[in-house]
């Protein structure tokens, strides 16, 4: 595993492997990203010379840039696309149907988080007043059975898990289940609903006058459910804003314009898209905010893009706020789906996102499909993650780099302390995770965690335990590596532990305790 991706490794794993079983929040994320839906192409057959032809017919109209397109015509259809641009895609049928289900909100659920121990289910979190809650089910429960399917036990694609819970509104699921330190099995139905979860991962006080808020995902409600959130916060004693954007891959364009009217004063311009067969369009605030005037620091990092990019670049370039973090990502391009007749569909980059002052979010993908993919790993390499402020800056203007995405105003370096092969051996075998929630949650109460959450951690036995639990998964201790890691490794399992019993509320609050930006944000703000 390349030391890149380790940081925030834990939070990513965490929302991999503890899979959203009821809570579907409508993925309509691709039109977020300027997907529009056509009416599907017909065909008189289906033959790949037939579809490459009309695929090059919907370039000649739509692509955002100029480009000889006939000269493509003898490339597979993949091929053909990423010559193009690394974001148009061809999906197959199956694929595709499963995109527009999603993009319509057809996956509903019960309202659960779990999370596949031993080939169990063990239920992590029960949505207050979903399906789930409603039935009875409870934290710690563990699925045997979805209706007829015997899924304990068995080692089953996660696809073939997720998709028997997840369906349709007012479809029920029957599930079969033990609760905790109880052998007796239990029978529920479920009807399936709509379920309601905010998309503000957390909000609350850091200190008197300091709030943070963490969004992963700009979804159809995010702008609404952030006026909420500001609202209680200002109740409080808010008069400053750290808001957390690292990680979060984009979402609704209207989202992250939505929440923009609440930071940026009437009519600023948020952002525009155009291309060369779309106008420009322009995106203004409305003014009326309700956090038009507070102090404001936004904190992204690499894997920050899209709307995330938006409203970080809209924020910058009205001297709103401070950007504090790393280069965000650099996805600027705007893509619209083109259905086929036979199921399949084609995603085509028509439009370009800009900030206010007219810089191009995306950046350079001249080097092709492999090389962008790769770019971040080059960041890191280069030294542009983990260098100090200085370096970064003449590594960038070296090596004449097209920066793209969002340059902070404030860097604060990728801390890989603890890193090393034996840790990720750890994360990669999912041992933190399993030990966690198998062994460590049954010895804490939420009660205790919620009460020592600046001076927990966990005790010397637990630590023992940990390394034997590896041990019995063939884990190789190195005792070298472990000594580098040790304290990462205390850390990593204290945030899994709130996360499982004060869900990403308590998991961010001890996060936040000992993160690098967190602190220059709040010096920032003084």
């Amino acid at each position: 595993m390349k030391k890149s991706t380790c940081h925030n490794l834990l939070i990513a794993l965490t929302y991999s492997v503890t899979l959203i079983g009821g809570m579907f929040f409508g993925y309509k994320f691709l039109k977020d990203q300027g997907f529009q839906f056509q009416r599907p192409v017909q065909f008189a057959s289906n033959e790949h010379t037939e579809k490459v032809d009309e695929i090059i017919h919907i370039i000649n109209r739509n692509y955002v840039d100029d480009v000889n397109a006939d000269s493509l015509n003898h490339l597979p259809i993949d091929s053909l696309l990423h010559e193009l641009d690394p974001h148009s895609i061809y999906l197959p049928p199956a694929k595709a149907n499963e995109m527009t289900e999603n993009l319509e909100g057809n996956f509903e659920g019960i309202g659960i988080e779990y999370y596949i121990l031993k080939d169990t289910l063990l239920v992590t979190n029960v949505v207050k007043g979903g399906p789930a809650h409603m039935a009875g089910i409870k934290q710690g429960d563990k699925i045997l059975k979805i209706d007829t399917l015997m899924v304990s036990g068995k080692a089953l694609p996660r696809e073939q898990m997720i998709g028997r819970i997840r369906g349709r509104k007012g479809t029920a699921v029957k599930l079969t289940i033990v609760h905790p330190r109880d052998s007796q099995q239990v029978v529920f139905i479920v009807n399936r609903s709509r379920v309601k979860v905010s998309s503000i991962d957390v909000a609350y006080l850091l200190n008197p006058e300091t709030a943070y808020i963490r969004i992963s995902k700009f979804g159809a409600d995010t702008d609404k459910d952030f006026i909420e959130a500001i609202r209680s916060l200002k109740s409080k004693g808010m008069k400053k804003l750290i808001l957390d954007l690292r990680d979060n891959g984009g979402g609704y364009l209207n989202a992250a314009t939505g929440l923009a009217n609440q930071i940026l004063e009437e009519n600023k311009l948020i952002v525009y898209t155009e291309g060369k067969h779309e106008p420009r369009t322009d995106y203004t605030s409305s003014g009326g905010g309700e956090f038009e005037q507070g102090k404001l620091a936004v904190l992204i990092n690499e894997n920050s893009a899209s709307a995330s990019e938006i409203l970080a670049g809209a924020v910058q370039d009205w001297g709103r706020g401070v950007i504090i973090g790393r280069r965000s990502f650099g996805k600027g391009l705007v893509q619209e789906q083109f259905p086929f007749g036979d199921g399949s569909a084609l995603n085509l980059t028509i439009a370009r996102y800009y900030t206010p002052s007219g810089r191009s979010i995306q950046k350079s993908y001249k080097k092709g499909y492999t090389a962008y993919k790769n770019e971040i790993d080059d960041r890191f390499n280069d030294g542009e993650l983990t260098g100090d402020n200085a370096s970064v800056k003449d590594t960038l203007k070296n090596k004449n780099i097209v920066r793209g995405g969002i340059q902070p105003d404030v860097y604060v370096k990728l801390d890989t302390a603890g890193y090393n092969k034996f840790y990720s051996t750890l994360v990669s075998k999912k041992i933190l995770f399993d030990f966690v929630y198998d062994v460590l949650a049954n010895r804490y109460n939420p009660v205790m965690l919620n009460q020592s959450i600046a001076s927990f951690s966990i005790t010397d036995t637990d630590y023992k335990d940990l390394l034997r639990y590896a041990q019995n998964r063939n884990v190789v201790i190195d005792q070298k590596q472990l000594s580098v890691s040790k304290s990462l490794i205390y850390n990593d399992v204290k945030l899994l532990l709130y996360k499982y019993h004060l869900g990403d509320a308590g998991y961010y609050k001890a996060l936040n305790l000992s993160d690098p930006m967190i602190k220059q944000a709040v010096s920032s703000l003084q």
